[in-house]
């Protein structure tokens, strides 16, 4: 019988139950996303050929956002709490594993008659335990709070590229609105010469108030477009300030020009998106966690049998300790088997085995959305180019225009309000084409991030 525990703990290390291995990529695709044929290529717009590459943000070829980035990664709020979580994660995943180790625990108890102890009954004892991972539950436990982890670091990795293109984002929605501004100031002063030539030919009687008033009401127009212009820039710099960690003053300074658009994005193929983005690999860890604790629920339905082993020392001021060796040496086994738990067990097995398919509908769920949003922002960049070129060609098309009436006014032909109405409508077409030029860039990101491509070189 003395040799029963060692045989007990030969026969878990050699006849331990293997792992099951979690569903692989191509099983999770077929489950989560049973309706869904992935074509060969994009179809929202043409992409250049070759895979997704990483360093988006160096392509702007600006300075002050990749500063602005940086100083977003090292203090956002967000991305500390995130950076927690991982690390919460992963002693998690520690301590799940410790379980598969025995665990050895020192106990001491001392006293007298001084100390009020009136047994008088002093020793010190070591004791040792060690529970036979026969059937898998404890690996499972550790193979769960790993994935667990992995699918954590994976979301603290999608989190740090969200924040990245949010500023990003803001910071162009920053500089269109002070390219917006600019223009509305042209625009005011256009139309405060016509102000002031409407009052002159009432002076001179060839017009009367009416069109005073309504070019009056033009330019007050035009002053709230340049305020609404100023409120949305300094919208877009309180935001990046909040998400640099910063206090959000609006005293960064965007300037007043876009930059130009990079060339074109290598978008690589439809089916390789779901092995590329953070957030879909994070799902995917997730699965594999739930499939874990569903196998840690199955395993703890079946007995349990722990080895013991301890050695004490004890001793008695009051009782004489007869025929009792000292210290005392003890080695055995335990077997917990249930029996009865009225369904308990079972249950948990049925639970986890439904959390193994929420997590498998999540992933579905991620998965379509990361499809649309590569979709949509191919879509939508394809038809903002298309815009720009048209927009492009209005503006050419109203400085022509401007030039000709203003050589008409110049031979006698034509008067100023001509050339004033033709510069505002020159002075719109350049705010459109502002704004589609803006929104081109915005785009531009939401591509990069909906791809997976990392802003990081």
């Amino acid at each position: 019988m003395r040799r029963l525990p060692l045989a007990l703990a030969c026969a878990a290390l050699a006849g331990g139950c293997a792992l099951k291995t979690p569903p692989d990529a191509g099983q999770i695709r077929s489950q989560a996303l049973p309706n869904t044929q992935v074509p060969g290529q994009w179809t929202g717009g043409p992409t250049a050929p070759g895979p997704v590459t990483n360093g988006w943000v160096t392509q702007f070829q600006d300075p002050q956002l990749e500063r602005l980035i940086a100083e977003a990664v090292a203090y956002n709020p967000d991305l500390q709490i995130a950076a927690a979580r991982v690390e919460a994660a992963e002693a998690s995943a520690r301590a799940a594993g410790a379980a598969l180790y025995p665990t050895v625990n020192l106990a001491g108890h001392g006293g007298g008659k001084a100390g009020g102890d009136g047994s008088g009954v002093s020793g010190i004892g070591l004791f040792a335990s060690w529970e036979l991972d026969l059937w898998g539950r404890v690996r499972a436990s550790r193979a769960a709070a790993t994935a667990t982890y992995e699918a954590t670091a994976l979301d603290a990795v999608y989190a740090r590229e969200s924040i990245a293109a949010l500023v990003a984002k803001s910071w162009f929605m920053a500089r269109e609105a002070a390219v917006q501004r600019a223009i509305a100031g042209d625009m005011i002063q256009s139309s405060q010469a016509l102000v002031d030539l409407s009052r002159e030919r009432v002076r001179v009687g060839k017009s009367d108030e009416l069109e005073v008033s309504q070019a009056e009401a033009s330019a007050l127009s035009y002053r709230d477009v340049q305020l609404q212009a100023e409120i949305a820039r300094l919208n877009a710099l309180r935001a990046i300030e909040i998400l640099a960690g910063r206090y959000p003053s609006g005293s960064v300074d965007p300037g007043v020009t876009l930059p130009a658009l990079p060339g074109p994005v290598p978008a690589g193929l439809p089916s390789e998106l779901l092995e590329r983005r953070p957030d879909v690999r994070a799902a995917e860890r997730r699965i594999a966690a739930a499939f874990y604790r569903t196998e840690q629920a199955k395993a703890a339905r079946l007995p349990a049998i722990s080895l013991t082993a301890s050695v004490s020392s004890i001793s008695s001021d009051i009782f004489l300790m007869k025929e009792r060796d000292n210290p005392v040496w003890s080695v055995g086994a335990t077997l917990l088997a249930p029996i009865f738990n009225a369904g308990a067990l079972q249950a948990q097995v049925d639970a986890r085995s439904a959390e193994q398919k929420a997590a498998i509908a999540d992933y579905g769920r991620i998965g379509s959305r990361a499809f649309g949003e590569v979709e949509g922002a191919l879509s939508q960049s394809f038809t903002l180019d298309s815009r720009a070129d048209v927009l492009t060609r209005a503006v050419r098309a109203n400085e022509s225009a401007l030039g000709f009436a203003r050589t008409r006014y110049d031979v006698g032909s034509g008067d100023l309000r001509g050339v004033q109405n033709q510069q505002l409508a020159l002075h719109a077409a350049r705010a459109t084409l502002a704004r589609v030029q803006g929104e081109r860039l915005i785009q531009r990101v939401n591509l990069h991030l909906a791809l997976g491509g990392g802003f990081a070189p």
